[in-house]
């Protein structure tokens, strides 16, 4: 049977909006110093204008964080050249729009908008990292051996120019024709050594297709994206700096962490278990990284998996510290010591944990307005990760329901990913994934994990946003 391409020509998500009483636009007073700083001359710090970065990101990204530079060190081994968004200096502690981004803490998606962190003028002009013109950032140098290992860090304030806007799908139609763009030219690689060592030092990475709502013919449809490879090599670069920048801030006695304890002994056994029932590969004393590396997220019975390994990564926090390390120092999905600093003009933590990476590593004294918010700051990102995971899932729950409106009764293929822990209070059912439209709703009756079968809708109501099947 064909596959039928399901989209809808409208949906309204402003409801959503207002239910959970996001942000609209800035205050008078946060605005009017965004301008300001905006309008204002470029601090005076270091000129590292002659570095070729580049940035790579969504092909609609405005709000560019990151560039980079890679290249081999003499005599072998690798040089990272990062540069950061310089966010903190155009962000006046103490003032208006200080306290507002404390209101949004993050930025927030949905598929009709953004809600910013900041505003415009900052987040897509005089701070993001547009090609062909200065920027103030923070730039890291991370110098690594032959092995991946890194053998010294640096980071310092600096005039930047970035030589290119590069997204995800070109540079992967690049790097697949075998003629990577030059200053990313040794990504793959890089990002292949790393990705290793992260898997031997005990990492956790599930490489899960996103569930998206995206724009099609005036209208929009649900997608699963699975991760470019090109993604997840750049992600390594972050994760890479992350770690730099949590060893910085444990040598210095002050910082924030983003911490999450490792999986437990009893979880790694109901995962071994499923992994028996679903036929994956599970070799004697064979760590839960290497396993899940080698899975097929595109089988029915590997995405089974990979949902199941999802409850391992429970529990990330943000940890401060000022003084005595905290008892939990460490990533589980890291395998490491591990802080946000690579998104400063998406996420609030981050502004405050490069300050103090930046007068660590210059052996300065932490500005008072940076130290005292990190106290403050595990309570703004939870309740900002909250709402943020609230607007996805709500968008998602709305567009499903949308789409599958006027089809109950109709039979879907669908792949069970999941089974509810028995209960004798309600029906037995678990998770489900249809083919298309790309759902994830939950289904009624007796299922057998990691098979395919035939789910009939029973309930699609885009006013309660709920979507139910039942096994046929």
């Amino acid at each position: 049977m064909p596959i039928r391409r399901v989209w809808a020509p409208h949906i309204d998500f402003a409801a959503l909006r207002v239910e959970l009483g996001l942000p609209t636009e800035f205050p008078p007073e946060a605005l009017g110093e965004a301008e300001a700083a905006a309008a204002g001359p470029m601090p005076p710090v270091a000129d590292r204008t002659d570095v070729p970065f580049v940035t790579i990101d969504p092909a609609t990204s405005k709000d560019l964080d990151q560039a980079m530079h890679l290249s081999r060190r003499p005599g072998g081994g690798y040089r990272v050249l990062y540069a950061i968004a310089d966010v903190a200096s155009y962000v006046s502690p103490g003032g208006a729009l200080e306290a507002e981004t404390w209101v949004r803490g993050q930025t927030i998606y949905l598929p009709d908008g953004r809600i910013p962190l900041h505003p415009a003028v900052l987040s897509e002009d005089a701070v993001s990292l547009f090609p062909d013109v200065e920027r103030a950032a923070v730039v890291w140098t991370i110098e690594l051996d032959a092995d991946g290992a890194t053998t010294s860090v640096a980071l310092e304030r600096a005039r930047v120019r970035s030589r290119a806007k590069l997204s995800y799908e070109g540079v992967q139609q690049q790097v697949d024709a075998g003629a990577p763009p030059e200053p990313l030219a040794l990504l793959p690689e890089l990002g292949t050594l790393l990705a290793a060592r992260a898997t031997e030092r005990g990492a956790v990475n599930l490489p899960l297709p996103e569930q998206e709502v995206e724009e099609h013919e005036g209208g929009w449809r649900l997608v699963l994206r699975a991760p470019l490879p090109i993604e997840e090599h750049n992600a390594q670069i972050s994760l890479l700096t992350g770690m730099a920048a949590a060893d910085l801030m444990l040598r210095g006695g002050v910082g924030l962490l983003r911490t999450m304890p490792a999986p437990k002994p009893e979880a790694v056994a109901k995962l071994q278990v499923a992994a028996k029932s679903l036929g994956v590969l599970w070799p004697a004393g064979a760590p839960v990284g290497t396993v899940v590396a080698a899975v097929d997220p595109a089988s029915p019975r590997g995405a089974a998996f990979l949902d199941q390994a999802a409850d391992l990564l429970r529990g990330a926090a943000y940890t401060p510290f000022d003084g005595t390390p905290p008892e939990q120092t460490g990533h589980g999905g890291v395998g490491a010591p591990y802080a946000h600093v690579t998104a400063p003009l998406r996420r609030l933590a981050d502004r405050y944990a490069t300050e103090v990476c930046l007068a660590v590593a210059a052996g300065d004294p932490i500005p008072e307005w940076a130290r005292a918010a990190l106290p403050r700051l595990p309570k703004a990102m939870s309740e900002s990760d909250r709402l943020a995971g609230a607007a996805n899932r709500g968008a998602i729950d709305l567009a499903e329901a949308v789409l599958l409106h006027g089809r109950v009764g109709e039979l879907f293929d669908a792949g069970v990913l999941d089974l509810d822990e028995p209960s004798k209070n309600r029906p037995p059912g678990g998770t489900v994934a249809i083919d298309d439209p790309a759902v994830r709703a939950r289904c009624l009756g007796a299922l057998p994990l990691g098979a395919r079968i035939q789910a009939r809708l029973i309930e699609a109501d885009p006013t309660t946003r709920k979507v139910r099947f039942e096994l046929a």
